[in-house]
């Protein structure tokens, strides 16, 4: 194992919480095939726990999440693999309020990833690279970030929608699976049901 002497606090903490957590780990009686039958496609945002707004427990359903909890091709990648061999019979999109991918479009990242590999800030209308020294990164901007989709929206109903629809129709996805939509508020967690 890498000596870790040096790392960060984080790196730190990970590493002791997780040895705790592995003394009284046994989740060995759970089986990979969710016993719910059941996978959420979610937000990576930090503010939502899908275990939690969804009454979950280990073991009881799949969990796929990136930015914007968007169909892209590996979200639906892992849904086909989650029914196809793992049995699962809905899925449930979820987006949410107040989702960082509603506030930039695909152009502004293309933009600000050929400037600037570094973190970008939002100063309550748009997003810019800061000044700073770059003395530690190495790598300068990139254009390859303007040939991404990157999946940001602007009407958040419509891009639940869009997602349950696409996922719905792919031709790799059995048709007696039930896709779902909802939208979940960042203010009271609350789910909302989006319906054509």
């Amino acid at each position: 194992m890498k000596d870790n002497s040096g790392c960060s606090e984080n790196l730190s903490a990970l590493i002791k919480a997780n040895q705790n957590y592995s003394k009284s780990f046994d989740q060995s009686q759970l089986k990979p095939a969710p016993t719910k039958h059941f996978a959420i496609l979610t937000c990576m945002d930090c503010r939502m726990d899908p275990y939690k707004f969804a009454g979950l427990k280990d073991g009881e359903a799949h969990i796929i999440r990136n930015a914007g909890g968007r169909a892209t091709e590996d979200a639906i990648r892992s849904l086909i693999i989650s029914h196809k061999f793992l049995g699962t019979l809905e899925w449930f999109v979820i987006h949410h309020t107040n989702c960082g991918m509603s506030m930039i479009a695909d152009q502004v990242i293309g933009e600000l990833l050929a400037d600037d590999l570094e973190t970008a800030e939002f100063d309550g209308q748009q997003w810019s690279n800061p000044q700073r020294d770059h003395s530690h990164n190495t790598k300068p901007g990139s254009d390859l970030g303007k040939t991404i989709c990157w999946h940001t929206f602007t009407d958040l109903r419509a891009s639940v929608l869009n997602d349950v629809e696409l996922i719905a129709n792919h031709p790799l996805v059995s048709s007696h699976i039930k896709v779902y939509g909802f939208i979940f508020d960042i203010k009271t967690g609350k789910l909302t049901p989006v319906n054509a």
